[in-house]
């Protein structure tokens, strides 16, 4: 297990990465275009989280945009210039990697907090329901666009769906509906509202102290139960829960977080 500090992470454009102690934030910074999704700022993105996978000294990652806005989905004006000429073939490989970056994203050991103020539109809206914990503001606006655009929302359906379930993901993709944070609440794709920007911050530091109080180890091996749980049968992902138990309690945090318990004492990843 390695550890990296800041001059070790990819150089970027279309991201801002910041680190702080245990988390690092990792910024959507193409406001002038509302932090529309392009090639660039999806392969950063992906080198970024490749970067960070096994280094455990980050526990958290939270995904925000600049510019007030979140992220306003695919550049529409990027599609539009690239379609002259371009091959169906291309099109759904181009399409299909963004889904691999949704895979990366929703598995990422640590902890991913996404933060949403302004808009979460498509693509972004999608990228908001592979948050582990997806705070939004109260004035925050969403929208599955697609269907609007003569096109299906492909690649984040499967994660939507899964969020939220198929009854309302029909109906929100198939007509295109808008709604603001408290819908996005009541709906599962988001776990709390602020009435604004500072208190989307003031919410998300009291996020970040409960994750301290978790071991980063125990946390990967935990979200990887939760997916195996969704694509094995349930005695298959017994055993492999039953494994992960099995490497966690003997593990130096394992010992570590017995023996804190015993002794009445914090931990010592509780700082």
């Amino acid at each position: 297990m390695t550890e990296i500090d800041n001059t070790q992470l990819p150089e970027t454009k279309s991201l801002i990465l910041e680190r702080e102690d245990s988390v690092l934030k990792i910024w959507f910074n193409r406001p002038e275009a509302k932090n529309a999704l392009n090639t660039a700022m999806t392969e950063e993105l992906v080198a970024v989280l490749e970067a960070v996978h096994d280094d455990r000294s980050i526990r958290t990652i939270v995904l925000r945009g600049k510019g007030g806005v979140f992220c306003a989905g695919g550049d529409i004006k990027g599609f539009k210039s690239g379609m002259q000429t371009v091959e169906s073939s291309e099109v759904a490989k181009g399409n299909r990697a963004f889904g691999d970056v949704m895979i990366k994203l929703n598995e990422q050991p640590q902890v991913v907090i996404v933060l949403v103020e302004g808009a979460a539109i498509g693509g972004g809206l999608g990228l908001a329901c592979v948050g582990d914990v997806t705070l939004v503001t109260a004035d925050a606006r969403f929208r599955l666009s697609e269907t609007s655009l003569g096109i299906p929302p492909a690649q984040i359906a499967p994660f939507v769906t899964e969020r939220i379930g198929l009854t309302q993901a029909r109906r929100l993709m198939l007509t295109g509906a808008r709604f603001k944070g408290d819908e996005a609440v009541v709906l599962g794709i988001a776990h709390g509202v602020a009435v604004d920007g500072l208190d989307l911050d003031a919410q998300c530091e009291r996020i970040l102290d409960q994750i301290k109080a978790c071991a980063p180890g125990a946390n990967a091996v935990t979200k990887g139960i939760l997916f195996e749980t969704l694509r094995r049968p349930r005695a298959e992902a017994l055993d492999f829960a039953s494994e992960g138990f099995a490497r966690c309690m003997l593990s130096p945090e394992g010992l570590e977080g017995v023996a804190a318990f015993v002794e009445k004492r914090t931990a010592s990843w509780n700082k």
